[in-house]
């Protein structure tokens, strides 16, 4: 990881509940962010708002894998298995990891996508997790994919993950934390 004081780091994080639990992290500098926006905006088809893996065929999905290989700083994916616990149990242990992770690899700006009906107990609890890492912080938003590309990224390896072999290998290194 790249914690070098100068160098910023940008998070963008969305999760996948086709199996288990999973929240996907993909970190890039921000000096490589606008570029990697518009390698994702190039992928949009017309009549799209936005990439979604689930709504793609599967020959489209391997050249969105593929097209998306952009020079990422480190993806984290945290997966929490179908155990006996809720599904709000399991979420708030992923955001708990994934807070860890972001602050201790020099993260300092986060984006969720949305999901209206996590929003509010997603953020009470990134700020809990924070307040225990204290004094550091790490800003956090939470966007519509429509509206921030590069959420597009963090859902292609999550796609990539959940259905695992040759799908998952494209994803190239990935970091693997289980809650």
């Amino acid at each position: 990881m790249n914690k070098d004081a100068r160098t910023r780091l940008r998070a963008f994080v969305d999760e996948s509940k086709a199996k288990d639990s999973l929240l996907v992290s993909v970190a890039l500098e921000v000096s490589a962010v606008q570029d990697a926006r518009d390698a994702v905006r190039s992928l949009i088809l017309p009549g799209q708002s936005r990439l979604h893996m689930r709504k793609e065929s599967d020959r489209r999905r391997r050249s969105i894998v593929n097209a998306l290989a952009v020079p990422t700083i480190s993806t984290t994916v945290i997966r929490a298995p179908k155990d006996g616990r809720t599904d709000r149990e399991r979420r708030s242990a992923c955001i708990d990891a994934l807070v860890r992770a972001a602050v201790s690899d020099g993260i300092d700006r986060i984006c969720f996508e949305i999901d209206e009906t996590q929003q509010r107990q997603d953020r009470q609890r990134i700020v809990e997790t924070l307040h225990r890492l204290r004094p550091l912080t790490v800003e956090h938003r939470h966007e519509r994919a429509s509206n921030e590309p590069l959420l597009a990224l963090p859902d292609a390896v999550g796609w990539a993950w959940a259905k695992g072999g040759d799908r998952r290998r494209r994803c190239g290194p990935v970091r693997v934390t289980e809650v």
